[in-house]
C-alpha cells in the first residue's frame, strides 16, 4: 500500500453467522485488515467466541462475541447458507442497536432485514435469493440486479465477488479514489465498478474471460484522445458490433460508458493528487472543457469537481 494513505483505523467487526460463506468473509478480511498501511483494523466476531462453521466444511475462530459490534465503527455481515433460518434474538438485537455502518455482502442482507435495519431502504443480494427477501420483508425495497447499493449508513452488495466491489467502494467513500486504486493494484483487480452494474449478462459468454483487457487498458492510456467504438473495435481486431456486444458481456456495460466512468474516476484522482487546474484536468482526461467535466462529474460523483478536490486532496 502507499505511504499516503492516513494512518486513521476505522474498526470493523465482520460478524461471522453459522455457515458463513468463505469467501464473502474473506473479502472484508482483506481489504479492512489484510495490509499492514489500511486505514482500518478489523475484528472477526460471532455470536459466541469460538469457531464458527462455514458453509465449505472447515471453522473459523472468532475473536469476540456480540459486543465487539457496539464498539465497531463499521459492521460488516458475510453471506451465510439457510437464509430462511430465525437468526438468535440477540444478533437481531447487537446488529439493530449498534450506531455503527453497516454493510451486507451477499444474503448477509437477510440478517440485516431481519434486524429491520433496512426497512424503508433500498438494497440488493444474490440475484438468487432476491425474490425471497423481496417476499419475506417486503419493507425493504429491493434491487435485484445491481453489484451494490449505497444507502449512506446502510450498504449491501450481490453475491460474493460484489463484496469486493463493494469494499473498494467503501475505501473510496471513506479515503478518495487514490487510496481505492492503491487497494485495487494491491489486489490486482480492476479499481471501480460502479454499483448500478449489472450482476450478471444473460447473454454468451466471450471465447476466453477478459478478451479484451488489452483493449481497455490502451483506452485507459489514452483518455485525453477522442476514442470512438470504431477505433476500440479497431485495436482488438473485431468488428464494432462484436465488440459493443462482448464489451458489454466482460464489463456490464456499453463501451462508451465504459469509457466515461473511467474519465471521471481518473478526474477524482487527478484533483486528489494533483494542484492541476480544473480546465487541464477536463483536457487530460478527455472531456475538453471544464464545463463538461463539472456537468459528468456532478452527474456520477453528485458534488462539483471543487468540493470533491476540498474533501479528498492531501488525503
Amino acid at each position: 500500500m502507499s505511504d499516503t494513505i492516513p494512518p486513521m483505523r476505522h474498526h470493523v467487526a465482520i460478524l461471522a453467522l453459522d455457515e458463513v460463506v468463505p469467501l464473502d468473509l474473506a473479502i472484508p478480511a482483506q481489504v479492512f485488515a489484510g495490509y499492514e498501511m489500511a486505514p482500518y483494523r478489523a475484528t472477526l466476531c460471532a455470536e459466541v467466541a469460538g469457531p464458527v462453521r462455514t458453509n465449505a466444511g472447515f471453522s473459523v475462530v472468532a475473536e469476540r462475541g456480540l459486543d465487539a459490534l457496539a464498539e465497531a465503527d463499521t459492521i460488516v455481515v458475510p453471506g451465510f447458507e439457510r437464509t430462511e433460518r430465525e437468526l438468535a434474538p440477540d444478533v437481531l438485537a447487537a446488529l439493530r442497536d449498534s450506531p455503527a455502518r453497516k454493510v451486507s455482502i451477499c444474503t448477509g442482507a437477510f440478517a440485516l432485514a431481519a434486524a429491520g435495519v433496512l426497512d424503508g431502504r433500498r438494497a440488493t443480494t444474490h440475484w438468487r435469493h432476491a425474490s425471497e427477501l423481496a417476499a419475506r420483508f417486503p419493507a425493504v425495497r429491493v434491487a435485484p440486479d445491481v453489484l451494490y447499493v449505497d444507502e449512506g449508513d446502510v450498504l449491501t452488495s450481490a453475491g460474493v465477488a460484489a463484496g469486493l466491489d463493494l469494499c473498494l467502494h467503501i475505501v473510496r467513500r471513506d479515503h478518495g479514489a487514490a487510496v481505492a486504486r492503491a487497494y485495487a493494484k494491491r489486489i490486482v483487480v480492476a479499481p471501480h465498478r460502479d454499483g448500478g452494474q449489472a450482476q450478471y449478462v444473460d447473454a454468451p459468454a466471450p471465447a476466453r474471460a477478459g478478451s479484451f483487457g488489452a483493449t481497455r487498458q490502451w483506452a485507459l492510456e489514452r483518455l485525453h484522445e477522442p476514442l470512438t467504438v470504431q477505433m476500440l473495435a479497431a485495436h482488438a481486431h473485431v468488428s464494432e458490433r462484436t465488440f459493443a456486444r462482448r464489451f458489454a458481456a466482460e464489463t456490464g456495460r456499453p463501451p462508451l460508458q465504459w469509457l466515461h466512468l473511467q474519465r471521471v474516476d481518473a478526474a477524482r484522482a487527478a484533483l486528489e493528487t494533483t494542484a492541476a487546474g480544473i480546465e487541464d484536468i477536463a483536457y487530460s482526461c478527455g472531456f475538453g472543457t471544464a464545463a463538461n467535466l463539472r456537468k459528468h462529474f456532478r452527474r456520477v460523483v453528485k458534488t462539483t469537481p471543487t468540493a470533491y478536490r476540498r474533501a479528498f486532496a492531501g488525503g
